[in-house]
């Protein structure tokens, strides 16, 4: 955390690096703003009944929109449109030879793609704010003739979420970068001052004793239970597995080149808080289906109530362990890595190249799935653990959100050392 705070403060010595991150922190004080405005046409009330009968989901896509969801601002959807239209690019592109080859075409080929994106993600904010309005419109609390009602709902929620894109995609160009993860880790980071008045009044009535010195204790144990996980978290995401490389010295002209000893860097969290977001996408999706669209019997109950079920944390867990394995293995590719190793005469100590040094990679990174896979279930699934058995629910913080604040805020300072490493900037060496 010192660290961070040093390298802002060393940032804001440099002009240029001012002027962005003083244009970066305009366009979330815009964000903030935007939170405020409520989306007209729609009954708040019902509206927050359907979240809470979405569970996890509903305080998961709470927690990343700031606070917006529950209170039914332009901006409730966040960005969540468009972190699952990335999600489905990046998985088509790999699976449809065409996207592949337009994304090797260098920038061209991206801005097409994300072109794409643009257009998928509206698309998808559409389908979305279409089941949010057909879920409360029974209790609509506008005037307007129904048809009209839902448009206005609709165009709405849709434009609340490309307009966070858009500023998304101005910190980009004109910001610090990296504008999608800022906003989302904005909206994060707000909301602890009222999680920690919400611990302290949950120990104030507390069942066992009301005693303001137990509220006290309480909430710190909590706070350092929160930042020991913080630790572990920075610890994980900043681990990786160096691989020593060597490459064979060769003659061009009068000179000698390579011969040089380095390493290849795997990290240990490979696919950062991606495979969280699909398990617990998946795991939520029938109940949240039954919520949006009313379904009754034995059968929709059960689903509403599975998050209650022990075999509910077994299959989040091995839904978590699956999706890293397969983004991993879907982001990774050993055969292209030991290609370029062998193109530019680079090889691995007792490995021979080609084949074989495509497959040491592959195990070498199916292993770090493990720790990953392990390591993103305990993050996730202890603090909900805590609450099931403490019966404090809503005290103990997300492990997902914790994931995301923490990986924003590596990404953050290593994008300005980096910006200032450009400009010559050596203070923050020191």
């Amino acid at each position: 955390m010192g660290s961070m705070i040093e390298t802002l403060k060393n940032a804001f010595k440099i002009p240029d690096l001012r002027k962005k991150l003083l244009f970066t922190i305009g366009i979330l004080i815009v964000y903030r703003l935007g939170i405020r405005v409520p989306v007209p046409g729609i009954d708040q009330g019902a509206f927050t009944a359907l979240i809470e009968r979405f569970g996890q989901l509903g305080s998961f896509l709470d927690i990343i929109s700031g606070g917006a969801f529950k209170q039914v601002s332009i901006f409730a959807m966040g960005i969540t449109p468009y972190v699952n239209a990335s999600i489905i690019m990046q998985l088509l592109t790999v699976a449809i030879p065409a996207l592949e080859r337009l994304q090797k075409e260098g920038e061209t080929g991206r801005k097409k793609i994300q072109q794409m994106v643009r257009y998928l993600t509206v698309g998808l904010a559409m389908i979305q704010a279409i089941a949010y309005w057909y879920a409360t419109r029974m209790a609509s609390s506008s005037t307007l003739p129904g048809f009209l009602n839902a448009i206005l709902v609709v165009v709405s929620f849709t434009a609340g979420t490309a307009f966070i894109m858009w500023l998304g995609e101005q910190i980009n160009e004109k910001g610090i970068g990296n504008g999608i993860s800022l906003i989302i880790f904005a909206g994060i980071i707000t909301g602890g001052p009222n999680a920690i008045k919400m611990l302290f009044g949950y120990f104030q009535n507390w069942s066992v004793t009301s005693n303001v010195f137990v509220s006290v204790i309480g909430t710190a144990a909590i706070i350092a239970v929160f930042v020991v996980v913080v630790a572990l978290v920075v610890f994980v995401q900043s681990a990786e597995r160096r691989i020593p490389v060597q490459y064979a010295k060769k003659v061009v002209g009068r000179k000698m080149y390579g011969g040089q000893n380095t390493y290849l860097p795997i990290k240990v969290n490979q696919a950062g808080v991606i495979p969280v977001i699909f398990a617990i996408s998946i795991v939520s999706l029938p109940s949240t289906l039954v919520s949006l669209f009313g379904g009754t019997g034995p059968v929709a109950e059960w689903f509403m109530n599975f998050s209650g079920n022990p075999f509910y944390y077994i299959f989040y867990a091995l839904l978590i362990l699956g999706f890293t394995f397969f983004y991993s293995m879907v982001q990774f590719n050993p055969i292209e890595i030991a290609n370029n190793l062998q193109k530019n005469g680079g090889f691995i100590p007792g490995i021979r190249p080609g084949r074989p040094t495509s497959d040491f990679i592959a195990r070498t990174a199916r292993r770090l799935n493990w720790i990953d896979g392990l390591f993103l279930i305990v993050i996730v699934l202890f603090p909900v653990l805590l609450s099931a058995v403490t019966k404090a629910q809503g005290v103990w913080f997300g492990g997902t959100a914790v994931l995301i604040v923490v990986g924003v805020a590596i990404d953050l300072v290593n994008q300005l050392e980096s910006q200032m490493v450009m400009r010559h900037y050596k203070g923050f060496l020191d």
